[in-house]
């Protein structure tokens, strides 16, 4: 199964406002996540914040080094490896979406690299990723966000 690969391109809500919505949304059509991020500290952080984003809710998850990660309805990683089975794939701050792809336990329906238009880097870094993507074949799709919030497919 070929990945479709999604860019969501951030313009008026950070990750953290976005992220909780699109995990919940894939955990409704019962399929597992990983969260890749760049650094341990990014992924402390989402780690900390899937536990307390809301103050009636949580997203259950867990990270390398935990117990049971075949069990864990979202895995947050630095690595490549999906131990939950994943079937979506969400990368944040520029995370490397190639390798991941081709590593053991791919296969993912969906892959979704989530970038900050107002950071340069993240922005340079997807514009990128587009670039290498598209040269090895994979289908892609850009999404931005409307003044309203909402998503709209641009490309």
């Amino acid at each position: 199964m070929t990945a479709e690969i999604w860019f969501y391109h951030l313009q008026w809500q950070p990750l953290e406002k976005i992220l909780p919505g699109l995990i919940e949304k894939s955990l409704e059509r019962r399929w597992r996540v990983a969260i890749q991020a760049r650094s341990e500290e990014r992924l402390q952080s989402l780690d900390s914040w899937l536990w307390t984003f809301d103050e009636e809710s949580f997203l259950a998850h867990g990270r390398a080094g935990d117990a049971d990660p075949e069990l864990q309805p979202v895995y947050l990683t630095t690595g490549t490896e999906n131990p939950n089975g994943a079937a979506i794939r969400l990368f944040v701050e520029g995370a490397e979406i190639s390798p991941a792809l081709a590593g053991p336990g791919a296969g993912y329906a969906r892959a979704v690299a989530l970038f900050d238009g107002a950071n340069g880097e993240e922005l340079a870094v997807a514009r990128a990723q587009w670039k290498e993507l598209k040269e090895q074949g994979f289908a892609l799709t850009y999404w931005q966000q409307g003044d309203d919030g909402r998503w709209e497919k641009e490309a």
